[in-house]
C-alpha cells in the first residue's frame, strides 16, 4: 500500500507544520538544539549554559521537544535520579538548519542594534 503525502502549506491557518514552526521561532529550542548537537546534556549543564532560561521553561521546552520527536530523554538510575538530554536523529535534521539563525544573530547583532536605533532616533524627529 502506497502513503498518500499531502501537500502542505504554512501560510494556511490550519496547515499542521505551523506547529513546528512555532518550536523554530522559540529561542529556547533553538539554543536547546543547538547544544545538544554536540552530544548528551544533563538537564542542570543546560540550565547553566543557556543563561537566563528558568527551570520551568526548560523542563516545557525539553519536553516539547521530546514530544515532537527531536530530544531523547535518558533517566540514569542514580540517587537522585540523573537525566540527561540527547538529540535524535530527527532533531539533528532540524538543528543543522536553525543553528544557521543562532550564528546569522550573533554575526549580524551589531548591524541590527544599529538599525534599532536609528530607527527610534527618526521616530523621535518626526514626533518632535
Amino acid at each position: 500500500m502506497q502513503t498518500v503525502r499531502h501537500k502542505r502549506n504554512a501560510y494556511a491557518s490550519a496547515c499542521p507544520t505551523r506547529l513546528v514552526l512555532d518550536r523554530v521561532a522559540d529561542k529556547w529550542a533553538v539554543l536547546i538544539l543547538g547544544l545538544l548537537g554536540d552530544g548528551p546534556v544533563r538537564f542542570n549543564q543546560i540550565r547553566r549554559q543557556i543563561e537566563g532560561i528558568s527551570q520551568k521553561v526548560l523542563s516545557q521546552t525539553l519536553k516539547s521537544l521530546e514530544r515532537d520527536g527531536l530530544v531523547s530523554r535518558k533517566a540514569i538510575p542514580t540517587v537522585p535520579v540523573t537525566v540527561e538530554y540527547s538529540i535524535t536523529p530527527l532533531g539533528k535534521t532540524l538543528s543543522a538548519t536553525v543553528d544557521g539563525l543562532r550564528v546569522w544573530a550573533e554575526t549580524h547583532i551589531d548591524k541590527v542594534l544599529k538599525a534599532q536605533k536609528q530607527y527610534d532616533a527618526s521616530l523621535q524627529r518626526t514626533a518632535a
